[in-house]
This record gives structure tokens, C-alpha cells and sequence, in this order.
């Protein structure tokens, strides 16, 4: 077996085209979504193949060239960042009758479901987390963080990670006004409202604020990994790109809804 990188060294390990990967109270609903996905032949998520005996899921191999930050070469293109936005929308689109059906009703998350529940969010739709063909995006993975919410919920926390909106140096690509024109592009690609995008600053703030959060409280639960991040300083960085999003939300926005009147 092959030890994957990621999050959870030394616990995710491919076989062949097989994935192992620890399971969570969420995994059963994380499978449902992915037995939808196949269903109606979206094919740039991996695929279902249940459970073995010591408790790991087990999906398909994501094939394609993995990145991480800093965002240097294919997945730093226009190209990447445009096809990542399409891709995200397309995903979002064939996740509405999944929503809608019986199948969704009462399925545990690891993130809180949000009203409207329009999609099924990825919850973590940023780089690391694709795979490209050349600087193509043409597939997703790790879907633990998945949930029902509103499509802005998932689109705020993928512009603010592709665009990116980010305050350490290891982690940002450009100035603010080429960070603005990224998420521009992005929200253009994707095909966010005009309405959405008067709206997304906000919900960048809302949605970066609820991972920290999210972060403290799993480390008051004892979650060991939490209480590194938390220990590392790892929110401080969050907090600074808050900051950093309220400081600039009017010219932001004014990037976002120019020449935009209804996407």
C-alpha cells in the first residue's frame, strides 16, 4: 500500500485504484452522496466501495496532478481557477435532487446542515483538495467536510480559498486587485448571481469564522489534531484574513459586480 498525503498522515492509503480512509459518523451519508453522484454519471468524484473490516471507507482513486499552497504552476492558471468554478457548478447542480429526496432526510454531517438547503456542499472546495489534467480541474475529493447549505456557503469558502484571500505570505498569490479579478473570474465561471456576489464578502466572513469555531470546538472535545492547529496558531491565520476581508469588502465587491447585472 501506498501512504496518501494529506491532513491525516500515515492514516489514508491507496491500493491499486482504491482509497482507505478513516471512517466518521458522517461516512455512511458521505457514500449516499457519492452512489448520487454516480447515479447521474457525474464522474469527477470518487466512487463508492463501502466499508472493510477495521472501519475505513473505501473510494476510488482521484486520478490527476495534486497541488497544495502556495498556488505556483497549473493550479495558479486562469484556466484552473475557471474550470475549478465550472466543475463546482456542475457538481452543485446534479446535488439539488439529492437534497430534495427522501434519501436526504435525517443523514448525520460533520458540518450543520444551513437553511436555504439548495446543495450539498463540499465544505472544503479549495486546491489541495482537486485533481487537474494539465491545468484542467477534472476531479474532487475528500468529501468529509460535505453538508446541505446554501450554494453561496460553499462558493464564499472556494473564492476565498482560490482567489486566494489569504494574509500569509506561504498562502497568498498577488495583491488585493488580483486577488479581486480571480474571484471575479471564479463567480463568472461559476455563474454566481449578481445578488450572490453583493451578498459573498459577508458570507466569506460568516464562513471563515465558522471554521474557526468549528476549530475550538474540536479542540475543547479533545480532538487531537484541533489542539495542534490551535497550538500552532493555526486560527490566528483565519482571523488576520477575516480582517483582512472586512477591511477591503467595498472594493471586493465592487471587482465582483462590475459589468454584472444578472448571472
Amino acid at each position: 500500500m501506498e501512504d496518501l498525503k494529506g491532513g491525516r498522515e500515515g492514516l489514508i492509503h491507496r491500493s491499486d485504484d482504491k482509497v482507505y480512509r478513516p471512517s466518521g459518523f458522517w461516512s455512511q451519508s458521505i457514500h449516499k452522496l457519492l452512489f448520487h453522484l454516480k447515479n447521474e454519471k457525474f464522474d469527477s468524484a470518487p466512487k463508492s466501495f463501502g466499508f472493510d473490516s477495521r472501519g475505513n471507507e473505501i473510494v476510488s482513486y482521484v486520478s490527476g496532478d495534486v497541488y497544495n499552497y502556495p498556488l505556483v504552476g497549473a493550479i495558479s492558471s486562469t484556466e484552473a481557477l475557471c474550470s475549478a468554478a465550472s466543475l463546482l457548478r456542475k457538481y452543485h447542480d446534479v446535488t439539488v435532487s439529492f437534497v430534495q429526496s427522501k434519501n436526504c432526510n435525517d443523514l448525520a454531517w460533520l458540518l450543520p446542515a444551513r437553511e436555504p438547503q439548495e446543495v450539498i456542499c463540499h465544505g472544503d472546495y479549495a486546491p489541495y483538495n482537486v485533481a487537474l489534467n494539465g491545468n484542467t480541474v477534472v476531479g474532487i475529493f475528500d468529501f468529509d467536510t460535505a453538508h446541505p447549505a446554501p450554494r453561496i456557503w460553499d462558493v464564499a469558502y472556494a473564492v476565498y480559498s482560490w482567489s486566494p484571500f489569504k494574509t500569509n505570505p506561504h498562502d497568498s498569490l498577488g495583491d488585493l486587485p488580483k486577488q479581486s479579478a480571480r474571484a471575479k473570474q471564479f463567480c463568472d465561471s461559476y455563474g454566481l448571481s449578481y445578488v450572490d456576489r453583493t451578498q459573498l464578502v459577508d458570507t466569506m466572513i460568516s464562513r471563515v469564522q465558522a471554521l474557526v469555531d468549528f476549530m475550538r470546538d474540536e479542540a475543547t472535545k479533545g480532538n487531537e489534531a484541533f489542539i495542534a492547529n490551535i497550538k500552532d496558531s493555526h486560527h490566528l491565520a483565519y482571523l488576520a484574513d477575516i480582517e483582512y476581508l472586512e477591511r477591503n469588502k467595498e472594493q471586493i465587491t465592487n471587482c465582483l459586480v462590475a459589468n454584472n447585472h444578472d448571472a
